[in-house]
């Protein structure tokens, strides 16, 4: 059975991504060519349309994403695993109000697959713990959402 393509956030998806999410980024990587995958948890739906992430500006992915602008965002969620692909440009070198230098990247989406092999659905979605100060951290997560939020 092949899965209908999507050209925008469905709205369980969109609700997903008003917060923190642990999702993976998929870039090509600039060097070789080849696929290059991170784990990223600073993200946000700005509309349906389009997606922001923020990493660090020296990050692989910045300097991926600034050679080709393909990129995919795997997303585990609403029982199921979304393929969310796009074109990524830097929108801000430094995210404004937040300690970190910290890149603002913009995500305008081409296309929404449910790439869940079939007959299957998620039972249990990814679970992570920040492992330093939780108060910073907390902090921290904050400024980078509301910052985002505001961009």
């Amino acid at each position: 059975m092949v899965n209908q393509i999507e050209h925008k956030l469905i709205k369980p998806l969109f609700d997903i991504l008003q917060k923190e999410r642990f999702v993976t980024i998929s870039t090509v990587d600039f060097e070789t060519g080849g696929p290059n995958v991170s784990a990223i948890s600073w993200i946000l739906a700005k509309d349906e349309l389009t997606i922001y992430f923020s990493v660090d500006n020296r990050s692989r992915v910045i300097q991926n994403i600034l050679q080709n602008k393909m990129v995919v965002i795997n997303l585990i969620a609403n029982e199921s695993t979304y393929s969310i692909g796009g074109e990524a440009t830097v929108k801000q070198e430094k995210l404004s109000n937040v300690p970190l230098k910290l890149a603002l990247v913009e995500v305008k989406i081409k296309e929404v697959r449910d790439v869940m092999f079939y007959g299957s659905k998620i039972v249990t979605e990814p679970q992570y713990d920040k492992t330093y100060d939780k108060d910073a951290a907390a902090r921290l997560d904050m400024q980078v959402m509301e910052a985002m939020k505001k961009a």
